[in-house]
């Protein structure tokens, strides 16, 4: 196949394997905003003067370090900071962040010699996943180390508000596509015509060139037309539109010994213009008589729509059912038994406890109301035992609810003592019922997000795959989590990575599964919140590309940013 033969493509030296994204594109970067609201005032002739100093927290050692200080504003109760603070921005982490607010007394920078007004602990997710990415919460009165002895300080006083703000900072987030022909090129092949592809490289500063694409290969032609392909822009020049762009054009050979026909630069700003004369080029070769030519045939130019664009425009909420497999299979015993996989460990989470926290933490974040659906399957009900394999955790059929992850984690603990654990372990019925509350939502307002945890063992198999294929083209994704030390063949087949999964010969139109077993990510000394934050990372990550692939599939696009917040519009310091 010719995408097959495009892999192979290496015996130049030049035209070789490559990832053009790879360590070429910087994380998502978020500036966030403080303002504060009604802070107490602790100078005697006049206002406090404020400032806020963020902490943020490292995964291993939980240690709060300072990332970074507002400016000082003198005699305010009421600031809005011109400084901000700069992020990499996660999706698939929890990224812990703390704010505290200061009067500062003197020049010292040492905050044990200021006064302490107040503190606020959240998440960057639970930043960006507010209304128009702008989070205000109460200021508490947690004392920070090091800290001045309060001079009014009463612990429980309320001490104002903290309002936060954040917004992505752009970074070229243009893709161009663009469809090229040639004219009579050169006849490489003995028996045959050229089977032409192009090679294109950006420069670099030092007089090098990267390779950020390759076209397919048109058989047999001296005129080929390329298909149409798209580029992000930064991989193309790097944000420099009249940096150098050059094109290779080879004729393909089975062995890898690629004729070379000829090439030309351009540039990005060359291509803006679109087809025309000035867009065409002649190749340079050996050969200077009768240069065969390059034409552009279309180029466009679009703003790629992230992941923050719809989570910011307010167009999107992300909603997530938590699922466990309640079987024990070969691992039979009740859940206050040791050699289970419930086992109820009074002084540790098991794994099942422990994988739903880790990701249940960052997804809620996302989720307006923090009310959470939580299944169970593979048990028998009470009170007349029958087998179910999509049964609410906290018994309540008409609403199966959770008030956030404690909600659940409760829910699922007193599940333990009131279900009977039984087999088979069907998968289908669960992904179904999720199924149905996304075929009902699928303008893009919604996106939902199914976890399951499981021992590894499936017993429906094909329904399963049925299911996901059907699931496939709705605003869905899965997550699956293995527990145990169970063979998990059924589950990586489940997983689209490596080749896509299918169901009675048709194929998903999206890869929606994303599997891991969690005993790769135990930390070898016992430090499970290590564990949990590896798991959650690794998970999560492809939820982004999956939700942005779902939109592009339906052409939703984000809806409009809400107006920025702004001091005036805001009742305590502009009065009516």
């Amino acid at each position: 196949m010719e995408g097959d033969v495009m892999d192979k493509v290496e015996a130049t030296g030049t035209v070789h394997d490559f990832d053009p994204m790879s360590g070429s594109i910087p994380a998502t970067k978020v500036e966030i905003t403080v303002s504060c609201r009604d802070l107490l005032d602790r100078d005697t002739f006049s206002k406090s003067d404020p400032l806020v100093v963020l902490y943020t927290q490292g995964v291993e050692s939980k240690q709060w370090r300072e990332f970074g200080r507002t400016e000082v504003i003198d005699n305010t109760l009421n600031p809005d900071f011109v400084r901000k603070y700069i992020l990499d921005y996660f999706f698939e982490e929890k990224q812990n962040l703390r704010f505290d607010v200061y009067d500062i007394d003197s020049k010292s920078p040492d905050l044990g010699k200021h006064d302490f007004l107040g503190q606020v602990h959240c998440t960057l997710g639970e930043i960006v996943g507010s209304p128009a990415s702008r989070l205000e919460k109460p200021l508490g009165y947690g004392k920070p180390k090091p800290c001045r002895v309060y001079k009014n300080g009463i612990p429980g006083k309320k001490c104002g508000t903290i309002i936060l703000s954040a917004e992505e900072l752009g970074n070229c987030r243009d893709y161009a596509t663009m469809q090229f022909c040639a004219n009579k090129l050169d006849k490489k092949d003995f028996f045959g015509k050229s089977d032409p592809f192009m090679v294109f490289y950006r420069s670099n500063e030092d007089g090098t060139f990267t390779i950020c694409h390759k076209t397919e290969v048109v058989k047999s032609t001296l005129n080929p037309v390329w298909q149409p392909f798209s580029i992000p822009v930064r991989a193309l020049c790097n944000g420099d539109y009249e940096r150098t762009i050059k094109v290779e054009v080879y004729d393909w050979d089975r062995d890898g010994s690629h004729d070379f026909i000829g090439e030309f630069t351009t540039s990005y700003k060359e291509l803006c213009r679109g087809q025309s004369q000035l867009n065409v080029y002649e190749l340079i070769r050996w050969d200077p008589f009768f240069p065969p030519q390059v034409s552009l045939l279309s180029f466009i130019v679009e703003q790629e729509h992230t992941f923050l664009d719809y989570i910011k425009g307010g167009s999107l909420s992300v909603c997530w059912f938590a699922s466990l497999t309640l079987t024990l299979l070969v691992l039979k015993g009740n859940p206050s038994q040791s050699t289970s996989l419930h086992y109820m460990n009074p002084y540790q989470m098991n794994a099942y406890a422990m994988a739903l926290k880790a990701v249940g933490e960052i997804i809620q974040d996302y989720d307006s109301d923090k009310m959470f659906p939580a299944l169970g399957f593979g048990a028998k009900l009470p009170p007349d035992g029958r087998v179910s394999h999509e049964f609410p955790l906290n018994g309540n059929v008409e609403n199966p609810y959770c008030n956030g992850m404690e909600g659940i984690l409760e829910a699922y603990h007193q599940s333990l003592k009131t279900v009977q654990l039984y087999g088979p372990t069907n998968f289908a019925p669960v992904v179904n019922h999720v199924a149905r509350y996304a075929a009902a939502v699928q303008d893009g307002s919604q996106y939902f997000v199914l976890l399951i945890i499981t021992d590894g063992v499936i017993s429906d198999m094909a329904q399963t795959k049925e299911a996901i294929v059907n699931a496939a083209k709705l605003p869905m994704s899965i997550i699956i989590v293995g527990v145990g030390q169970a063979e998990f063949d059924a589950m990586v087949e489940l997983d689209g990575d490596d080749i896509r999964i299918s169901s009675r010969g048709k194929l998903a139109e999206r890869d929606i599964v994303q599997f891991v077993p969690f005993r790769d990510y135990m930390d070898r000394t016992g430090n499970h919140v290590l564990s949990m934050a590896r798991l959650a990372k690794d998970v999560l990550a492809e939820i982004p590309d999956q939700l942005i692939s779902y939109m592009k599939s339906k052409t939703i696009k984000p809806n409009p940013v809400p107006p920025a917040y702004s001091p005036s519009d805001d009742p305590q310091t502009n009065p009516v």
